[in-house]
């Protein structure tokens, strides 16, 4: 991206105007505007360009929801915050990845031993951060990874034991978990706290092949997506029949494959494309050109999937209609795509079977 084009944006007014806003209702009307413009851009800017405005103005509108949260709390009588905290995002927000209509994934790590004054302010804070930023247009997670959660907002010591007993389990849901705090990423708060929970989460994956072993059997549970002839498969039931799932179908396989790439050689960066990047230096593995072309093309196909707007807010099913896969092209770089990610699946399945011999 060209920083002169970054530059311009981040002093759009409207851009700006999200810092300043002083309730959660001023900030989703400057979400909303600022929404706009990117609706106008998309197809227009380069797709990697338009996915860091988004996720510029996402990270942008979580700080300010965190300073009004803060102040709401002074006000309801709760004081300042006793102590440094981070407030960090996971999933989609936390590879930057996230959409337009991307719900909520984040946590909060609090500094210190855990005492009775921690846990009560920042419980109430988790909770109310959490209702803010679904005022603002981020709806809650339906699996729960969010702020005012026990599980994911902890002190530091906390984290760190929690990491710990998942790296210690080889079962399906802990090593689910410790795959959804791989994509963690500082948003506000305490730099250094991040920094450190991201230290310990990684010192865990050295020389660990049984932990990185694990994550590969998760990495490999796949849905079939091309029939035995290649053909695409598509939603035969339902308010999606005919459409295609390109988050599941195509997206998520490569966030996976690449996330897995990513943690066995200690690269430390969320961002899909920075991974392939950093796996890209070490001149290691065949394809990543070809998995970084068949990841833009399906960060494209999904913010174009179709979406409605209510109230100012966008939701989407992140299908492709029937009719879009009409398009020639669009079938075509689809089919290529999901080609692709049959492959490695399949080189990762061999992987794994392979490791396992080893392990047993």
């Amino acid at each position: 991206m060209a920083s002169m084009e970054l530059t311009d944006w981040n002093e759009d007014k409207r851009y700006l105007s999200i810092a300043t806003a002083g309730s959660p209702q001023e900030l989703k009307g400057r979400r909303t505007a600022c929404q706009q413009v990117l609706l106008e851009q998309l197809n227009i800017i380069p797709i990697e360009e338009w996915m860091d405005r988004v996720n510029a103005m996402h990270d942008l509108i979580a700080k300010t929801a965190v300073n009004i949260c803060e102040a709401q709390m002074k006000e309801a009588g709760y004081g300042l915050p006793p102590c440094a905290y981070s407030f960090i995002v996971f999933g989609s927000a936390g590879r930057q990845e996230a959409t337009l209509w991307s719900d909520q994934d984040n946590g909060l790590i609090v500094e210190g031993e855990p005492d009775d004054d921690k846990n009560r302010y920042f419980t109430t804070f988790g909770g109310m951060l959490s209702d803010v930023l679904e005022e603002v247009g981020f709806e809650k997670c339906e699996g729960k990874v969010m702020c005012s959660e026990q599980l994911w907002s902890k002190t530091l010591p906390e984290w760190k034991m929690q990491l710990q007993s998942w790296m210690g389990q080889m079962e399906w849901e802990p090593i689910r978990y410790l795959i959804i705090a791989s994509d963690m990423r500082h948003v506000a708060g305490s730099a250094e706290l991040s920094a450190e929970w991201r230290e310990a989460f990684h010192a865990g994956f050295v020389d660990n092949e049984k932990l990185s072993t694990a994550v590969l059997r998760n990495t490999v549970r796949h849905k079939a997506t091309l029939n035995l002839l290649g053909q695409v498969l598509t939603e035969r039931f339902g308010d999606n029949a005919g459409g295609f799932d390109i988050k599941y179908g195509v997206y998520i396989p490569l966030v996976n494959i690449v996330r897995h790439l990513a943690l066995l050689h200690g690269i430390e960066d969320s961002s899909t494309l920075k991974r392939i990047e950093k796996l890209s230096e070490m001149d290691k593995y065949e394809h990543l050109e070809n998995i970084r072309r068949a990841f833009l093309t399906a960060l494209r196909m999904r913010v174009n999937t179709p979406f409605v707007e209510r109230d100012g807010m966008l939701s989407s099913s992140d299908y492709i209609s029937g009719n879009a896969l009409k398009n020639k092209q669009l079938m075509s770089e689809l089919r290529e795509s999901l080609l692709l990610v049959r492959r490695l699946h399949r080189a990762l399945q061999r992987q794994l079977r392979s490791a396992e011999r080893r392990q047993s």
